[in-house]
């Protein structure tokens, strides 16, 4: 029975800390304009938002993790497609703010505020308007 364990346990050790880098609630962020308190579900929304609106997937500003085929290293800053989204982040903020007096916790129903989808239209690069 003893070498059975002794056998096992570096598996069961190499699982359990493979489970935790792999799910680890406080997993590293790097938000510039987003909230630090944001939760992971509202943040996964507002970037599946960004998603559909520009047609991409999440390697489109993301850059790939060197260590795991796949996997995404969502801290990195080394795509620089990620800078280019934080900047039409801000733009978007401030056309909400100056033109539309948009208030995030006074939003009414019926005002049209400027999103990612107002220029993009589904596609990676803004058409231009005619």
């Amino acid at each position: 029975m003893n070498k059975k364990m002794q056998a096992f346990m570096p598996l069961i050790a190499f699982v359990v800390v493979g489970v935790a880098v792999t799910n680890n609630p406080n997993q590293e962020r790097n938000l510039k304009v987003l909230p630090q308190d944001i939760t992971d579900q509202k943040l996964d929304s507002i970037m599946h938002s960004y998603n559909v609106a520009l047609g991409v997937n999440c390697e489109f500003c993301h850059s790939k993790k060197l260590m795991y085929p796949g996997g995404l290293d969502f801290p990195s800053d080394s795509n620089p497609m990620k800078e280019n989204a934080r900047q039409m982040m801000r733009m978007t903020i401030q056309i909400n703010k100056t033109e539309f007096n948009f208030d995030v916790n006074k939003k009414p129903e019926y005002i049209n505020v400027v999103s990612c989808r107002t220029c993009h239209r589904g596609q990676p690069m803004p058409e231009e308007f005619h």
